[in-house]
């Protein structure tokens, strides 16, 4: 079974450039020194969706990028790094690098890679350094020559359900050094209990290059918790490596455990107590143009109310105006007309909610026509080495 991914693009710019918006208004807000938790986490949220969406639609640059800005959020949300303005700065940097990522994954075009490296050497150097990130440096670690790592990867059933594809995971593998794998037949269904949705099949993988522990880890995290995952060295040339990710020869990885990264970070000695999240408003996404049909149809409809009031009166004047002497008549004709005005007013009266609320709904926040104005101070402000206050 096939997916088309493609018809999802749209939905997944659409919100990652909105993350990225939300990314860059909370950094802009963040204090140095220690950090609103809560602020960090709904960036490191919004990071985490952006790598987690790039992931399943098959931009990996865009979202290994992401994962390293993730990581290092992780570590100021956990109180193991302090929040510096050299690491708000940059993170603000990444952000622009990831904007002009997305922009050419949407557009098809090619991307600045010196650019992309530049900044991913920095975020990397930011990472090695224990807290001095001024002092980071950009040499990109060395995993100490060839490795052989022994990977049993057995998806859940439903993993398929969830929009990722095992093949895509392994074209990450084989990037990474030679790769080859053997199916595992044990999970398999008879043919008349499977279900076509779902995957059954399970892979023994043997990756051979100069890779770690934390870079196979990190082509399976957005299925961690879809997925058992095994990870066994098998040895190799240079068996002291520098800086190696501890861990036992076998390991699973946990559904619920943090990124792995291959850095050195403080141990906090007292970790923060992270506040409660704030509830945040339910919302759907609804296209404009339906918004403004709908509009179209509510002024069609305070046009017939309008007519209809009208009429009304018409009918109240010409029953004031009737002779005769027929009372019962007459107060039949009253009882008729009371009816009419008080349906005529309710309809007058939730007509105009009605409109009033559809406008509400096209209306955008004043906000939206000020929201660069922050960044553009904050960058003024590096650039002349001035304190300027914003006021709006």
């Amino acid at each position: 079974m096939s997916i088309d991914m493609s018809q999802f693009h749209e939905a997944f710019f659409e919100e990652s450039f909105e993350g990225l918006e939300i990314m860059e208004s909370e950094l802009l807000d963040l204090d140095v020194g220690e950090g609103d938790v809560e602020i960090i986490n709904t960036i490191f949220r919004a990071a985490h969706s952006i790598k987690g969406g790039a992931g399943t639609f098959g931009f990996m640059n865009v979202s290994e990028f992401t994962h390293v800005m993730e990581t290092l959020l992780d570590e100021m949300r956990d109180g193991s790094r302090e929040v510096t303005q050299f690491a708000v700065d940059s993170l603000l940097q990444s952000v622009d690098v990831l904007r002009t990522m997305l922009e050419a994954a949407r557009d098809k075009t090619d991307v600045d890679e010196v650019m992309v490296a530049e900044r991913y050497a920095v975020l990397e150097g930011i990472l090695k350094s224990e807290g001095d990130d001024e002092g980071a440096t950009d040499e990109p670690e060395k995993t100490g020559g060839e490795q052989s790592w022994k990977i049993d990867f057995a998806p859940h059933p439903d993993l398929l359900m969830a929009g990722n594809n095992p093949v895509r995971m392994f074209k990450a593998l084989q990037e990474l050094g030679e790769l080859s794998a053997v199916a595992n037949l044990d999970k398999m269904q008879p043919f008349t209990e499977a279900t076509p949705e779902d995957l059954y099949l399970a892979w023994e993988l043997t990756l051979t290059g100069d890779v770690s522990e934390a870079d196979i880890a990190e082509v399976f995290e957005w299925v961690e918790d879809e997925c058992d995952l095994a990870i066994t060295s098998l040895g190799g040339e240079n068996e002291a490596v520098s800086e190696p990710v501890p861990a036992p020869a076998q390991q699973a990885v946990a559904p619920t455990a943090a990124p792995v990264a291959a850095v050195k970070a403080k141990a906090p000695s007292k970790p923060k107590p992270k506040p409660k999240k704030a509830p945040e408003a339910a919302s759907i996404r609804v296209g404009i143009d339906k918004v403004d049909e709908i509009i179209n149809l509510v002024g069609e409809l305070v046009i017939t109310q309008s007519m209809l009031d009208q009429a009304g009166e018409d009918l109240e004047a010409i029953a004031d105006s009737a002779s005769g002497d027929d009372s019962e008549s007459k107060k039949a004709n009253a009882e008729i007309l009371l009816r009419l005005s008080k349906g005529l007013a309710q309809l007058e009266r939730n007509t105009r909610e009605l409109q009033e609320g559809v406008m509400r709904i096209r209306m955008l926040p004043i906000s939206f026509v000020f929201s660069r104005m922050p960044r553009l101070v904050h960058d003024l402000s590096s650039k002349l080495n001035k304190k300027i206050e914003l006021v709006v």
